[in-house]
C-alpha cells in the first residue's frame, strides 16, 4: 500500500503544470523562454500574472495532496512513523516535479511544491513564512531572495514548533539547504548584480 501511495505522489508531482499549460493556452514551451524553468516564476514572467498564478497554485496543490496521502494509509500523522511517511510523501512529489515523468524529467525547482508540503505538515509555519516571502519580494524584488529567506526562516521557526521531534527540525534544515543549492545560480546572479527583478507584467 505505501508503495502505491508513493508512486501516486510521485505522478501528481509529475504533472508539468506550467508546460501544460503554456501549450494548451498559449502554444509556448516555458522551458524555451526566460530562464528555461518550468515553474511558477518563470511562467510569471514569460505568460504574465495570471498563469504564473494559476501554475504556483496548481503546483503548491500538488504538494498538498501528496502529503495528504498519509489518510489513505494506515499511519496516524501524530506518530514518528506517520510524520515520516508524510516527509516521504511530500519530497517524492517534489522530486517528481523537479524530474517530471510527463516532461522529459525536466521540470522545475519545486519550491512551490515544496510549500505544499510545508502547509500539510505544519500551517502555521507556511502561514508565517508565505507572508515573509511576499514582504521580501516586495522589498528586493529578487523572488530568489524571497525563497531563500522563507526557506531560512521555516528551518529556524521548526526549532520552536518542534523542540521535541529532532526529526522535523533536521529535515526542515535540510530542505532550507536544498532551496539555498536550488538556487545557487541565482545568488552568483545576485553578487554579479545581474538576477532578473521581479515586475508584474499583465
Amino acid at each position: 500500500m505505501i508503495g502505491i501511495l508513493i508512486l501516486i505522489a510521485y505522478l501528481l508531482g509529475s504533472i508539468p503544470t506550467a508546460v501544460w499549460y503554456g501549450k494548451t493556452f498559449h502554444k509556448i514551451d516555458v522551458r524555451q523562454h526566460g530562464s528555461g524553468n518550468a515553474g511558477a516564476t518563470n511562467t510569471l514572467r514569460v505568460l504574465g500574472n495570471k498563469a504564473g498564478f494559476i501554475v504556483l497554485f496548481i503546483d503548491l496543490l500538488k504538494g498538498f495532496l501528496a502529503t495528504s496521502l498519509i489518510y489513505f494509509s494506515n499511519y496516524n500523522i501524530n506518530t514518528h512513523e506517520g510524520f515520516n511517511l508524510q516527509i516521504s510523501l511530500g519530497i517524492t512529489a517534489v522530486l517528481g516535479h523537479v524530474f517530471p515523468l510527463f516532461a522529459g524529467f525536466k521540470g522545475g525547482k519545486g519550491i512551490a511544491t515544496l510549500l505544499g508540503l510545508v502547509l500539510a505538515l505544519n500551517y502555521q509555519i507556511a502561514l508565517i513564512c508565505v507572508p515573509t516571502f511576499i514582504i521580501v519580494v516586495w522589498i528586493t524584488r529578487y523572488i530568489s531572495v524571497g525563497s531563500i529567506s522563507a526557506a531560512i526562516l521555516a528551518a529556524i521557526l521548526s526549532f520552536y514548533f518542534y523542540q521535541d521531534n529532532i526529526l522535523a527540525i533536521c529535515f526542515f534544515c535540510v530542505i532550507s539547504l536544498m532551496v539555498i543549492y536550488t538556487h545557487r545560480a541565482n545568488i552568483k546572479r545576485l553578487r554579479a548584480g545581474n538576477e532578473n527583478k521581479f515586475e508584474f507584467k499583465k
